[in-house]
């Protein structure tokens, strides 16, 4: 399958309308891919994470009223800068100190009740967020990667999976998270999933998650 064959059928997944022009827009994006990718890997230094950017752009473009963007060139490298400034400033922090993006960076030891209610209330709707939209699989990659900050070869160790196979899944579960389905969550995973991830940010032992993510994607 060619590039422009790939951004075509990745934009089918977003919008099923009849698109207008659409090949000529599709054409644009592939002739800008090259420069896009290297603003990605300028700005982050990974060659994952520029690819993730390059194919959130690439969404973005699909999604965009593109009769009033006067320069689709200056559009989409703009587009690219802001996305890679974005992941460089996110919550994400290394497995070893971070709680992930629904939690502080370092528990508050002298915290109130109240406002460790407020926290385990922010973790408890994210966890349904994720089990409503989310595979097991799009689910287990997402939370090792936002959250932890996990490398794509040791999620794939952690769940049983191939790394080219993990950088799917996460490009799968931004889709759906931001598709906004919704399937019946189980009260029992709901609150297992919010404990291991409590656990897990609390005390920086992520063997218990780790455990419970990789059952539920062999189950």
């Amino acid at each position: 399958m060619s590039l422009l064959e790939s951004y075509r059928d990745s934009a089918t997944q977003v919008d099923d309308r009849t698109i207008s022009g659409w090949d000529g827009a599709a054409a644009t994006f592939v002739g800008a891919a090259p420069r896009l990718y290297a603003i990605g890997l300028r700005v982050l230094q990974d060659t994952g994470e520029a690819e993730d950017v390059v194919q959130e752009t690439w969404l973005r473009w699909a999604r965009a009223n593109r009769s009033v963007v006067v320069s689709p060139a200056a559009f989409l490298a703009l587009t690219t800068t802001r996305l890679a400034i974005n992941v460089t400033q996110s919550a994400r922090k290394r497995r070893e100190t971070s709680a992930g993006p629904w939690l502080p960076d370092t528990p508050d030891q002298s915290a109130g009740p109240e406002v460790a209610a407020e926290r385990h209330e922010a973790v408890d709707g994210a966890v349904r967020m994720l089990l409503e939209r989310l595979t097991a699989a799009e689910r287990g990659v997402y939370l090792l990667r936002m959250a932890f900050d996990y490398p794509y070869r040791q999620i794939g160790e952690v769940l049983g999976l191939s790394e080219e196979h993990t950088r799917q899944l996460l490009r799968r579960a931004r889709h759906h998270l931001a598709e906004g389905r919704v399937r019946p969550v189980s009260g029992g995973a709901h609150r297992r999933l919010v404990r291991a991830f409590l656990a897990a940010a609390r005390s920086g032992e992520l063997g218990g998650l780790e455990s419970l993510l990789a059952a539920e994607v062999n189950r």
